[in-house]
């Protein structure tokens, strides 16, 4: 059985889209958890700044 050029055509766009929503959505699966697994990381202003000097003003003390 032969098919028409059209036919054959439309049938390959239709899969191509198809592909395209898979990989769209398996895309936004694995950003949504990354994103899940990021919430639980501390902020960077709770960690160590290691051998760097901090950048707040620092005071004075006087001598006893």
């Amino acid at each position: 059985m032969t098919m028409h050029p059209e036919m054959m055509l439309a049938l390959a766009h239709d899969r191509h889209r198809e592909l395209v929503a898979e990989a769209d959505r398996g895309r936004l699966l694995a950003r949504a958890l990354r994103t899940r697994f990021r919430r639980n990381e501390k902020a960077v202003r709770g960690q160590p700044a290691g051998t760097l000097t901090s950048c707040e003003p620092s005071v004075a003390v006087p001598a006893r």
